[in-house]
């Protein structure tokens, strides 16, 4: 299991459609108290459209007990509300599962978006 501090799950979080998205969202979920010095960015090994395999294109968060992931939840949507390009978020746990959220849709169901993402931060990891 791909851990940070020994035994913490990470989730895994890109932005695709804005090159300076992941910057800006990182620095949003900073301001949150329950969720700094979790959040590193980091390469995800892979280039895309070109790109260099070093470019910083995921955000990783090490997720513990005491209510992360609904405070992950809310930030992350109150974020992508207030976007004004059409990005793609996906959120990934190590063991595959993901949720995939577009902000020009998400206006419609922010409650949906909020509970889909508790129920994957706070879901018992399968193993695969």
């Amino acid at each position: 299991m791909d851990t940070e501090a020994g035994t913490e799950p990470l989730l895994r979080i890109t932005v695709a459609e804005d090159p300076n998205a992941l910057q800006s969202l990182l620095d949003w979920l900073r301001l949150e108290d329950e969720l700094r010095g979790r959040l590193r960015l980091e390469s995800s090994g892979s280039g895309t459209g070109g790109e260099m395999g070093g470019l910083l294109d995921v955000l990783t968060i090490a997720m513990g007990s005491g209510g992360a992931g609904a405070v992950l939840a809310r930030s992350l949507s109150t974020w992508l509300t207030h976007r004004h390009a059409d990005v793609k978020v996906t959120v990934r746990r190590p063991d595959g599962r993901s949720v995939e959220v577009d902000a020009h849709l998400l206006q419609d169901d922010v409650p949906g978006l909020i509970r889909e993402i508790r129920q994957l931060v706070d879901a018992p990891e399968q193993q695969g």
